[in-house]
C-alpha cells in the first residue's frame, strides 16, 4: 500500500514538472502576443495620427494664408490712406472696389477719421454705419482705443453681425504724415466673412474626413471659447496652432472615423499570432515530458539530505534568534563545554578552551558568587537548577545573567548537567525603567489629580471672591430640587444686586469695585449660617440658598441684616466708599421644586425692591406675580400694536385766553386695545417705557400729526399748529435732526412738548444739541407740566421756550385758595418777563377761565372748552364752534 502511494506521488510530481513550464509557457505566449498586438495597434494609430496632422497642417496654412491675403490688402488701403487723408468717397470707393475685386473673404471695410466712421464700402446695407463714433459706442470702443494705444492691428471675433452672419473683424490704425510729423489719422475696420473663409480655407470640403474644432475666440488661442465645430477634448485630438496676427486660434481634429485601425488587417495578424504561438507551445510540452522524468529521480536522492540540513538549520537558527548560551557540566570532573554564545555571555573570547567550575566562579560579581554558589548546591540535588546573578566582564562592565540547568545521566553512568545562558541585562534594565517610569506616572497623576481638583474647583468658583458661581448654583438647586435644600422639603432664594457699584467702579476704577465686590462677599458670608450657599452669579449679583419653612421671620431677618450691613462705608486706599442692597426673596415648599421658576421669583421680587426706591427687601408674592403677567401681557400688546397700527393721535384744542380763537391742538396717545377698547398713556406707558419703545410711540403721533395737518390745510380747516410729547430717549437720539429735515416741517406748525425734567442736565451734550437744531428748523419748544419738577430759572433762560405749560395740579386749586393763585400768577410773571407765552391745562370750568385769563395767561386747554378727540371729532367740532357758546 505504501508503494502504491509512491508511485501516485511520483505520477503527481512528473505530471507537475511537465504543466508547470507548460503553463509558464502559455502565459509568456499569451503575454508576448497582446503586447505584439498592442504594439500593432499604437503603430496604426500613430499612422492614422501622423495622416490626421498632415491634412489638419494644409487647412492651418489655408487659414493663415487666406486671413495674411486679407490683411495684406487692407495694409494696402491703409498705406493709400496715409499718403491721402484727406481722400473722399468716391476715392475710397474706388480704392476699396479694387480690393473685393481680388478673391478675398472681405465683407466690408469702413474707415474712422478721428475715430468717427466716415467712409464704408459697400456703402449698400452700411448707411447705419455712417457717423458712428467710436467713443460713444461701449461694445467698440475698448478695443478701438487699445488699437489707438499700441498703434497695433487689433483682430476680434468671430462675432455675430449685426447684419446678419458671422464676421471676423481686424481694425488698423492709421498714421498720416511724414516720420516728423506723424498724427494718428483715424481707423480702418475690416470684416472677413467667416464662412468664405472657412470654404477657402477647405473647412467646408464635403469630402474632408476630418471632424475639426477651432477655438481660441479674440485670439486668445486655448484659453478661449470654441467657436467652429464640436468639443473634441476627451477623443485625443491633433492639434495645431494658427498665427494671426495678434494672436493664435487652437485647431483640434480627430478622423470622422475614429482611430481604430483596418479590422481586416488587425484579424489576420491575430490569426498570424495564434498559429505562432501554438507551435510554440507544443514544442515546450514535449521538452517538459522528457525533464520530467530525470527530476523525478533526482528529487527522491536529494529529499533525505534536504530534510536533515533543514533540521539542522532550524536549530542553529533557534539558538542565534533566542541568544541562548548551552552549556554542559561533567560532576565528576569538574569539567565544562561552554558554546560560543556562553563565552560571549561571561566575556570571554570564543577560543574553544576547556572550562571548569572555577571559570564560572571567577567571572561572578563577588557580592553574588556565594548566593549563586550556594544555589547550584542546593538546587541541582533536585535535578533542577535555575538562578540569576551579575558577571563582571574583563572591561569591568557589568551584566546580569539567567541561568538554567538539568541534572541527567548518560550510558557510562556519569552525572551531568546540561544547561542553558541568557544575558538579561537589557530586561533588568527595563525593568528598572519601568519601575522608575511607574514612579513618575504616579507622581504625574498625583499632580494631575490636584490639577482636577483646582480646574473642577475654579469651574464651580468665582475667581475674585472665592464664592460659587452660576454654575455651582445650577448644580446645588437640581441636586435639592426633589426634597428641598438640605432635605428640609423647601428652598429659600435671596437674590441681591448692589446699589451704586457702578458709580464706585466709574468714579474710582474696577480696583475699587473689585474690592466692594470681595467686601460684599465677606459681609454675606459673616451673616449667613453654616449651611446657607452663597453665590456670586456675575456682576453685581449675588444668590443666598436656604431652607425655606413656613415662617417668613428667619428670611426677613437674614434679609434686613444684610440691607443693614450693606449701608455701612467701607474704607479703600483712603476712600469711604458707601452702596447698598436691594434684595429679592422667594421660597417655595414641596416635592420636585421647579428652581428655573424659582429664580425668576426671586429676580421678579428683586426688580420691585429696586422699584420701590432700593436699599430694601422684598418677597415675592401671588399679587406680585401677578402683576408681572398683567405687565408681561400689556407688553406683548403693545409690541402687537405697534405693528398693527393700534397706536393713534388724539387732540385737545388750545384756545386764545381773550378772544377763545383756536391758536392749537395737542395730540395725545391714544391705544386702541383689540379687546379693552381706548387706553389712555396712563394705562401704558410705564411699560413701554421698560420696552423702549416711547420714542418710537412719539414718532409714530408725530407722523399722524403731520399728516392730519396737511389734510386740514387741504380741506380749509384752520388748526394753527399742533403739539406733541417728546421722550428724553428720543432727545438722546443722534439721528433725530436729521429725521426731522426729512419731514418738511413748516416753521410755526409743530411744537415739542418737553417735560422740566429734560433740560436740567447740563451736561447732557447731545440733547442740547438736538434741542438747539429743533429750535432751527422752526419747531417750537415748549415746556409741559411746569411746576410739578425742579426747574430753576437759569435752566429756563438758557431754554428759552416758545411756551410754558403750568400744570393742572397748579390751576385746579385757584378757585379756592388765594395763595395757589398767587403762585400761578408768579409763574405768569416769570414767563412775561422772558417773553414767553404761558398755556394753563386743566382748566376745568369757565370759572377757571376767568381767573387764569385775568392773572396773565395767553392759552387755555381743559374739559371746559374740550376734552381730546379724534381726527374726524375734531373735524365736526372746530366746524360748529361748539366752545364758543360754552365760553
Amino acid at each position: 500500500m505504501s508503494a502504491y502511494r509512491a508511485l501516485r506521488q511520483q505520477d503527481r510530481d512528473r505530471r507537475r514538472t511537465i504543466a508547470v513550464p507548460t503553463l509558464i509557457a502559455m502565459i509568456t505566449v499569451i503575454v508576448v502576443g497582446l503586447f505584439i498586438d498592442r504594439q500593432s495597434q499604437q503603430i496604426s494609430e500613430a499612422r492614422i495620427r501622423s495622416d490626421v496632422l498632415a491634412e489638419l497642417s494644409v487647412i492651418r496654412a489655408k487659414l493663415e494664408g487666406n486671413i495674411s491675403s486679407n490683411i495684406q490688402l487692407v495694409r494696402g488701403l491703409v498705406a493709400t490712406i496715409s499718403t491721402e487723408p484727406d481722400m473722399d468717397q468716391a476715392r475710397y470707393d474706388a480704392l476699396v472696389k479694387n480690393i473685393f475685386s481680388d478673391d478675398s473673404q472681405l465683407r466690408s471695410v469702413a474707415a474712422a477719421p478721428d475715430l468717427v466712421i466716415r467712409m464704408t464700402y459697400p456703402l449698400a446695407g452700411n448707411e447705419a454705419a455712417i457717423g458712428l463714433d467710436y467713443r460713444r459706442s461701449p461694445q467698440q470702443w475698448e478695443a478701438v482705443e487699445r488699437v489707438r494705444r499700441t498703434g497695433k492691428l487689433s483682430m476680434a471675433g468671430p462675432i455675430e453681425l449685426v447684419q446678419g452672419g458671422t464676421g471676423l473683424v481686424g481694425r488698423f490704425p492709421v498714421y498720416a504724415g511724414d516720420d516728423t510729423a506723424r498724427r494718428f489719422w483715424g481707423v480702418v475696420s475690416a470684416v472677413v466673412d467667416v464662412d468664405r473663409l472657412y470654404a477657402a480655407s477647405g473647412l467646408s470640403d464635403p469630402d474632408l474626413k476630418l471632424q475639426v474644432a477651432i477655438t481660441g475666440r479674440d485670439g486668445k488661442g486655448a484659453t478661449g471659447d470654441r467657436f467652429y465645430g464640436p468639443d473634441l477634448s476627451a477623443l485625443n485630438p491633433v492639434m495645431a496652432s494658427v498665427v494671426l496676427p495678434s494672436g493664435t486660434w487652437q485647431l483640434t481634429a480627430v478622423p470622422k472615423s475614429g482611430w481604430a485601425p483596418d479590422p481586416a488587417s488587425l484579424g489576420l495578424q491575430r490569426a498570424a499570432l495564434f498559429a505562432g504561438g501554438g507551435l510554440i507551445m507544443l514544442a515546450i510540452f514535449m521538452a517538459s515530458a522528457m525533464a520530467a522524468d530525470k527530476h523525478v529521480h533526482i528529487g527522491e536522492l536529494r529529499a533525505r539530505e534536504t530534510e536533515l540540513v533543514r533540521l539542522t538549520r532550524r536549530l542553529n537558527l533557534a539558538l542565534h534568534v533566542s541568544k541562548v548560551g548551552v552549556w554542559d557540566l561533567n560532576m565528576a570532573t569538574g569539567e565544562e563545554n561552554w558554546d560560543g554564545r556562553t563565552n560571549e555571555i561571561y566575556g570571554l573570547p570564543d577560543d574553544r578552551a576547556a572550562r571548569r567550575h572555577e571559570h564560572w566562579l571567577a567571572a561572578i560579581h563577588p557580592d553574588d558568587r556565594e548566593r549563586a554558589e550556594e544555589e547550584f548546591a542546593r538546587m541541582i540535588g533536585s535535578g533542577r537548577y535555575e538562578s540569576q546573578y551579575r558577571v563582571i566582564w574583563p572591561d569591568g562592565s557589568i551584566h546580569h545573567v539567567r541561568s538554567m540547568g538539568v541534572l541527567y545521566r548518560e550510558d557510562d553512568d556519569v552525572s551531568r548537567v546540561i544547561g542553558a545562558n541568557w544575558d538579561v541585562t537589557e530586561d533588568v534594565a527595563r525593568n528598572e525603567d519601568l519601575h522608575h517610569a511607574k514612579q513618575i506616572t504616579e507622581a504625574r497623576n498625583a499632580e494631575l489629580e490636584a490639577a482636577r481638583v483646582r480646574i473642577e474647583f475654579n469651574a464651580l468658583h468665582d475667581s475674585l471672591t472665592g464664592l460659587p458661581n452660576r454654575r455651582y448654583l445650577d448644580e446645588v438647586l437640581r441636586r435639592n430640587a426633589a426634597h428641598g435644600y438640605l432635605g428640609s422639603g423647601g428652598i429659600a432664594l435671596l437674590h441681591i444686586d448692589l446699589d451704586r457699584f457702578k458709580q464706585i467702579n466709574d468714579t474710582l476704577g474696577h480696583a475699587a469695585g473689585d474690592a466692594m465686590l470681595i467686601h460684599a462677599s465677606q459681609v454675606l458670608k459673616a451673616h449667613c449660617r453654616s449651611t446657607d450657599f452663597v453665590a456670586r452669579i456675575g456682576g453685581d449679583e449675588f444668590v443666598i440658598v436656604s431652607t425655606a419653612g413656613m415662617d417668613d421671620q428667619p428670611l426677613s431677618l437674614l434679609a434686613g441684616r444684610i440691607v443693614t450691613e450693606m449701608r455701612k462705608p467701607a474704607m479703600h486706599e483712603g476712600h469711604e466708599c458707601r452702596f447698598g442692597v436691594s434684595v429679592g426673596v422667594a421660597a417655595v415648599q414641596g416635592p420636585d421644586i421647579d428652581v428655573k421658576q424659582l429664580l425668576i421669583n426671586a429676580d421678579i421680587a428683586l426688580y420691585r425692591a429696586k422699584a420701590r426706591g432700593r436699599n430694601r427687601y422684598e418677597f415675592f408674592s401671588e399679587a406680585l406675580q401677578a402683576e408681572v403677567i398683567g405687565n408681561k401681557r400689556i407688553a406683548d400688546d403693545i409690541l402687537v400694536g405697534l405693528e398693527t397700527d393700534a397706536f393713534i393721535a388724539h387732540y385737545q384744542p388750545q384756545f386764545d385766553a381773550r378772544t377763545y380763537d383756536l391758536v392749537g391742538v395737542e395730540a395725545l396717545a391714544r391705544w386702541q386695545h383689540p379687546t379693552e377698547g381706548l387706553k389712555t398713556p396712563d394705562y401704558f406707558l410705564d411699560v413701554a417705557e421698560e420696552l423702549n419703545v416711547v420714542s418710537t410711540i412719539d414718532r409714530i403721533v408725530l407722523d399722524q400729526a403731520l399728516r392730519d395737518l396737511a389734510h386740514w390745510d387741504r380741506a380749509g380747516i384752520k388748526v394753527p399748529r399742533v403739539s406733541v410729547n417728546v421722550s428724553l430717549r428720543r432727545l438722546h437720539d443722534d439721528r433725530l435732526i436729521a429725521s426731522l429735515r426729512e419731514m418738511n416741517i413748516a416753521p410755526g406748525r409743530i411744537a415739542f412738548e418737553l417735560v422740566e425734567s429734560i433740560y436740567l442736565d447740563e451736561n447732557d451734550g447731545v440733547v442740547s444739541w438736538n434741542i438747539e437744531h429743533i429750535k432751527e428748523l422752526g419747531i417750537d419748544v415748549e415746556i409741559d407740566d411746569f411746576g410739578t419738577g425742579y426747574a430753576s430759572i437759569v435752566s429756563l433762560q438758557k431754554l428759552h421756550p416758545a411756551r410754558l405749560k403750568i400744570d393742572k395740579q397748579l390751576v385746579a386749586p385757584i378757585i379756592e385758595q388765594p395763595a395757589q393763585r398767587r403762585l400761578v400768577s408768579s409763574i405768569v410773571d416769570i414767563g412775561k418777563s422772558m417773553d414767553i407765552e404761558i398755556v394753563a391745562e386743566g382748566v376745568e370750568t369757565m370759572e377757571h377761565a376767568a381767573i387764569l385769563r385775568d392773572l396773565g395767561c395767553d392759552i387755555l386747554q381743559g374739559y371746559a372748552f374740550a376734552r381730546p378727540m379724534d381726527r374726524t371729532q375734531l373735524e365736526a367740532f372746530i366746524g360748529v364752534q361748539a366752545w364758543r357758546r360754552t365760553a
